[in-house]
């Protein structure tokens, strides 16, 4: 039996501050997007620089982890798969929308605003986290993002 691999990691900075909902059935999900630039010399030694834009969804305790510690700037890291999709809108026009699906985050470098926690929470982690949605046979950090 043959088996594909869908598996994308980027290394990124938000955006925008991430946007949380909640789906009918009461599952949280978040969005936000991760800007990744690269830059290279051509052969002439000119310097170039671009920057391509993915639009990243948490599910599920991931999701709820993203929203309260991710903020527009930060540097991150997110692994997951991609996924398609695609539909049609009132006035019948298709549109196809490619997003990562994430199943891990890691917070790195400095988290711009660490002093704006409330008293009634603990303050926002310092060093790269990695949260990771779990499926039955692991414990990451024994939290289950199911």
């Amino acid at each position: 039996m043959s088996r594909g691999l869908n598996k994308v990691q980027i290394i990124g900075h938000l955006g925008k501050d991430p946007e949380m909902r909640y789906t009918p059935s009461g599952k949280p999900v978040t969005t936000f997007s991760v800007a990744v630039s690269r830059s290279w010399n051509s052969a002439d030694g000119e310097r170039h620089s671009e920057t391509e834009w993915f639009n990243v969804v948490a599910w599920g305790n991931l999701a709820e982890i993203c929203k309260q510690y991710l903020v527009k700037g930060q540097q991150v890291y997110i692994e997951g798969r991609l996924q398609t999709r695609r539909w049609d809108d009132k006035e019948g026009q298709k549109h196809t929308s490619v997003e990562i699906v994430a199943n891990e985050m890691m917070m790195l470098g400095d988290r711009r605003d660490a002093n704006s926690h409330t008293q009634d929470e603990p303050p926002p982690p310092t060093m790269a986290l990695p949260w990771r949605k779990m499926n039955s046979r692991s414990s990451f950090f024994g939290v289950n993002h199911e």
